[in-house]
């Protein structure tokens, strides 16, 4: 069996005017989990969403893995849905968000009010009764993401075959890294794990920044074998532990 490790990118910049940004703590974080991945075996690929904050994320955990040779594939596949889009679709004061963003500075928990708009928004989304609304509906986000999978799983099982000899095919490292986000990782387990569409809103909701996602593969067979791992972010204590 092949691993494929699905890496949720570090704190980026939720209720700003750039999201597509780490934050400080974004790129520690994703130096602590290189720095985590040095007692594995050394990955054999990685595939990065082409978002800002997917590369940045990778780019950290390569100075805390302290390799910089490994193969690096960009696959847009693997971005995220366009959170920007949704929320304008659901409630169009969103086209001017320096301006939202300073009405939800008035309330005195505002990250819980935005985190509680930006359900209702994802909710509509997902709903399909909107559809034709979004620059990528909901059905089209699914696919694009499954497609992604894919596409990888497919590539690395016709190298596979394309090995010589079994000895030589066991000697291979076999761990591939996706760098990604929360909504492309839900939906891949979604996929696999045949959940409704409010179970994977639920998992999205659940997922760390930097946290791994584990799926095995082979040519008959595709599984998840953990989901959300954040222990490197556990053992450095409470504070690092992000959702967005």
């Amino acid at each position: 069996m092949a691993a494929i490790y699905l890496i949720r990118h570090g704190q980026a910049s939720f209720g700003s005017s750039d999201y597509d940004q780490l934050s400080e703590k974004g790129c520690q974080q994703s130096a602590m989990l290189g720095q985590y991945w040095r007692a594995r075996s050394t990955p054999v690929k990685f595939y990065c969403g082409d978002l800002l904050r997917h590369g940045q994320t990778l780019l950290h955990f390569s100075k805390g893995l302290a390799i910089n040779t490994i193969p690096t594939v960009l696959h847009s596949g693997f971005n995220e849905f366009d959170h920007v889009d949704i929320l304008q679709k659901y409630n169009s004061e969103w086209h001017h968000f320096a301006l939202m963003n300073a009405k939800l500075q008035q309330f005195e928990q505002p990250n819980k009010v935005l985190h509680k708009e930006f359900y209702q928004a994802l909710n509509r989304w997902m709903s399909g009764n909107h559809d034709l609304e979004y620059k990528e509906s909901w059905p089209q986000f699914k696919s694009r993401c499954i497609r992604a999978l894919h596409n990888i799983i497919e590539q690395e099982l016709a190298k596979k075959r394309g090995m010589d000899t079994a000895k030589s095919n066991a000697n291979q490292p076999k761990d591939i890294l996706v760098f990604t986000s929360g909504g492309t990782i839900s939906t891949i387990i979604q996929y696999i794990l045949q959940l409704s569409d409010q179970q994977t809103l639920a998992v999205n909701q659940q997922t760390r920044n930097t946290s791994v996602t584990k799926l095995l593969f082979s040519e008959n067979r595709l599984s998840v074998d953990y989901f959300n791992n954040y222990s490197h972010l556990e053992m450095a204590g409470d504070e690092w532990i992000t959702f967005r």
